[in-house]
């Protein structure tokens, strides 16, 4: 802890920093979870996006208790229907869009998110209304959303990160080039194509900040005409690492929906009205800089008259609700994620993905991306000849159904492992 002037270490190298990280996931993944089973047929989303935030808040006052660290929702319960590719969270003083309810065998989005004194992860997952009869075109959209995701961690790691072997050889992997954004979507295309899905057009992952979940640097994956990312992950950084996937063209439009998803940024602006000012006194109070709903302000029906001048002014972002153009549906994963010396560790993220459960009869065959899938997230720990046993019968001639077991015994791993990702 800093004293007396002392400039406190926000980075990784802290290990209070990872700790308060992994505190927020725990929070956004339990609430995750229980959020994924009220989306049933004929539920309401706003009723859902309410109870998530009440859920999130509840969960939140647990921990830290009578401490000075600051603590809250780093990203309110979004509920996102099937064509719908942004979060989604209606309000309740909209009276038709209030009324929106979830449809049998839909693939739905839930994405929230928790934050400790700043340290925000933020989860997404996509869930299927009443899946007891799943339909192929869903199974074949999950899969290749599981895939890509997998195949996209592995990709970010370093060059040379997990090489077990002689200095010379550690030195020539530290060599290679890191894999270029255009070759991370390149890759990523064959994955969802093989079940005959796109990639959802400019698709974002950030790097995270203390208060910051878009930091300076980004990745675009299917980028559209004029926009490119910037940067990739480093050892010391967490990340915020989305992937979407559409069953369609994964071309995107701006819906006519209620943008009711903001964000304060660092712009400074002198507000001529009384209610544009108590709304970014509010806001500014209850949110920081993370991302909140106008149905989480006091007064919703105030705050939907307060936030224009702040949107026009440039105090406040306005998150546009965005939906495939062919009305498609689509399919997210969100995943909050840190780089450290021993490899990836998934702070936050959807749960293990059961295999058993969604099967399709189509299978990916490139023999490049079979090979990324097969390396682990990070350096191998606890028992040895286990680990050999596994990795004999991981083999490519299957093609994409030991990758997926590979994929999850390294969840596994990971999760156990965490303590030892911990030290920079």
């Amino acid at each position: 802890m800093a004293t007396n002037g002392e400039q406190v270490d926000y980075s990784l190298a802290n290990p209070d920093t990872l700790t308060k990280y992994k505190t927020a996931a725990q929070i956004s993944q339990k609430v995750l979870e229980t959020v994924s089973g009220w989306c049933t047929e004929g539920a309401k989303i706003v009723e859902i996006c309410t109870k998530g935030d009440k859920l999130l808040d509840d969960e939140i006052a647990k921990v830290y208790k009578g401490k000075a660290v600051t603590k809250g929702i780093s990203h309110p319960c979004t509920v996102s229907p099937s064509s719908f590719v942004t979060p989604y969270t209606p309000l309740l003083s909209d009276a038709e869009e209030a009324e929106s309810k979830l449809k049998a065998g839909e693939a739905v989005k839930i994405q929230l998110g928790a934050q400790i004194d700043g340290f925000g992860t933020i989860v997404c997952d996509t869930v299927i209304v009443g899946d007891e009869k799943m339909s192929e075109m869903n199974a074949d959209l999950l899969l290749a959303t599981h895939y890509a995701n997998e195949l996209m961690l592995r990709m970010i790691l370093p060059p040379g990160l997990l090489n077990a072997g002689t200095d010379e050889e550690k030195k020539k992997a530290q060599s290679q080039k890191p894999y270029s954004q255009s070759k991370i979507t390149q890759l990523l295309e064959k994955v969802v194509k093989s079940y005959g899905c796109n990639l959802v057009e400019n698709t974002t992952c950030w790097s995270f900040d203390r208060n910051e979940i878009e930091g300076k640097k980004k990745i675009i994956l299917a980028p559209g005409e004029g926009v490119k990312g910037e940067g990739l992950p480093e050892i010391g950084e967490v990340w915020g690492m989305e992937m979407g996937v559409s069953n369609g063209t994964g071309k995107v439009k701006t819906l006519s929906n209620r943008p009711t998803l903001h964000r304060r940024t660092n712009t400074t602006y002198g507000l001529k009205r009384p209610s544009s000012r108590a709304t970014l006194s509010e806001l500014k109070k209850k949110f920081g800089t993370f991302p909140f709903s106008l149905r989480q302000l006091d007064d919703e029906r105030a705050g939907k008259v307060g936030i224009v001048e702040c949107v026009r002014g440039g105090v406040v972002r306005q998150y546009e609700v965005v939906g495939s153009t062919d009305s498609m549906p689509v399919s997210r994963l969100f995943t909050t994620v840190a780089i450290t010396k021993n490899g990836l560790t998934k702070l936050g993220g959807p749960p293990s993905f059961d295999l058993e459960k969604v099967k399709s009869d189509k299978k990916i065959t490139d023999e490049e991306v079979l090979k990324i899938l097969e390396l682990p997230l990070a350096k191998p720990t606890g028992d040895k000849k286990k680990s050999k046993k596994k990795k004999k019968k991981s083999t490519k001639k299957a093609a994409a159904a030991p990758a997926a077991k590979k994929a999850e015994e390294d969840d596994d791993d990971d999760d156990d492992d965490e303590d030892d990702s911990d030290e920079e």
